[in-house]
């Protein structure tokens, strides 16, 4: 029996200074909505300021928190959601001055991904990713948990409810990070032997509901989540794609980015992006419906950089084509490649450019290989980009042309069998 869930009704809080033009604070608050949706709240409205800074103890001014207390009342809103990350004071002084439960942008983000992790090691990285973020905000929740507090009759020996706290949690933090080293050694040994095998590896990268599982679930027959909502994939998938001449790749599916990502976040998912920095090809998805799609397209390149994978060989696959927005305008310098993820020939397009950039990397071979070697032909077809087998009945072998990858062991071997 399914459970129906009760959706929290949510005011939405923005503050717009000047390091944010109007179109982009637009976005950035429509997007704070998408996310609360995906969370399950109901966005009840949306309360903007604009200032030069911001308040530096209650994120948006005094007046301002009066009209949103108001607001709360009338309203009977359940949560107040901030378009930013809160310090521990300003959500201590928010907390007290609006009487309901305030988080921010982070939080709802880590509400997120609690909800979507399937794998121990996603559930561990958000836990540990929540448990780095509340540590300073401890002191946010008040007196209440402390046991002591200061003046006559409270002194005395004994732990702090605060410190026991902390204790815990930073006992915690430690006993993650280390079920969490286990999880990537056991992920870097697998990385190893793919190495090993000199599989051909490519990584989806994108903006978060740019269309990444539906590709990949399209090119593997994979079942990789797909909905259109933020952050539907956390776990990264690895499933094997056959290329148009029988080439076989790895392609992994990975975490969508966003827009000022948290910084625990990106920590707490560093093994997951670990599989694109051993990734031989880069296919960057991009949403050309969403009218945000450049600034999208900037922050995915932005972290790729930070992740120092630009040099990487990347196809920057425009996705959705069949709904591009009006204004779309292509930008990437990379090979680009315009698709709809549901339309086959569409995929078969995208696939050749594959095998295209692939090729570029290879260096081409002509041999005859004698017909007592099946292993080698067999591998032949599977591990190389194969572009000619005949038979060839005077010489009694067969003529293969095509192109392998250098550092591959075919290559080593193909060399006592060159025309």
């Amino acid at each position: 029996m399914e459970q129906k869930t009760v959706s929290e009704k949510a005011i939405l809080v923005g503050c717009q200074t000047i390091l944010y033009d109007d179109l982009r604070f637009q976005y950035s608050m429509e997007e704070l909505a998408s996310l609360t949706e995906t969370a399950q709240g109901e966005v009840l409205i949306s309360v903007v300021q604009k200032r030069d800074r911001i308040h530096p103890s209650t994120y948006i001014g005094k007046g301002k928190v009066e009209e949103l207390k108001a607001l709360v009342d009338e309203m009977e809103a359940d949560i107040v959601i901030f378009n930013d990350e809160l310090s521990p004071s300003q959500i201590r002084n928010l907390s007290r001055d609006l009487d309901v439960r305030v988080i921010d942008r982070t939080q709802l983000i880590l509400d997120i991904f609690a909800r979507r992790a399937r794998s121990k090691e996603g559930k561990l990285q958000v836990e540990l990713a929540q448990l780095q973020y509340l540590l300073p905000r401890l002191m946010g929740q008040g007196t209440a948990l402390s046991r002591l507090g200061a003046g006559i009759g409270t002194r005395g020996p004994g732990e702090t409810k605060l410190e026991s706290d902390r204790r815990h949690i930073r006992r915690r933090i430690d006993d993650i990070k280390g079920q969490l080293d286990v999880i990537v050694q056991h992920r870097d040994r697998y990385r190893e032997r793919r190495k090993k095998n000199k599989a051909y590896q490519i990584a989806l990268v994108g903006y978060t509901n740019a269309g990444k599982s539906t590709i990949f679930n399209r090119l593997t027959e994979a079942d990789s989540y797909e909905e259109n909502q933020l952050f539907a994939t956390l776990d990264p998938m690895t499933r094997k794609v056959i290329l148009p001449s029988g080439f076989t790749v790895l392609l992994t599916d990975t975490v969508g980015f966003i827009q000022d990502l948290p910084t625990a976040l990106i920590a707490a998912f560093r093994s997951t992006l670990e599989e694109v920095k051993e990734a031989d090809l880069i296919l960057h998805v991009v949403d050309m419906s969403n009218q945000d799609y450049f600034s999208h397209e900037k922050t995915v390149n932005k972290l790729l950089e930070d992740m120092g994978v630009e040099q990487i060989p990347q196809i920057t696959v425009y996705n959705k084509r069949d709904a591009a927005h009006p204004d779309f305008v292509p930008t990437a310098k990379t090979e680009t490649a315009f698709i709809s993820a549901f339309e086959e020939e569409d995929r078969a397009v995208l696939k050749l450019k594959m095998e295209q950039s692939i090729i570029e990397m290879m260096e081409p071979f002509h041999v005859l290989v004698p017909s007592g070697e099946g292993k080698l032909l067999s591998q032949l077809k599977n591990e190389t980009i194969l572009r000619e087998l005949s038979f060839d009945e005077e010489k009694q072998g067969y003529i293969c042309r095509g192109y392998a990858l250098n550092d591959h062991q075919v290559s080593g071997q193909l060399k006592k069998y060159r025309i």
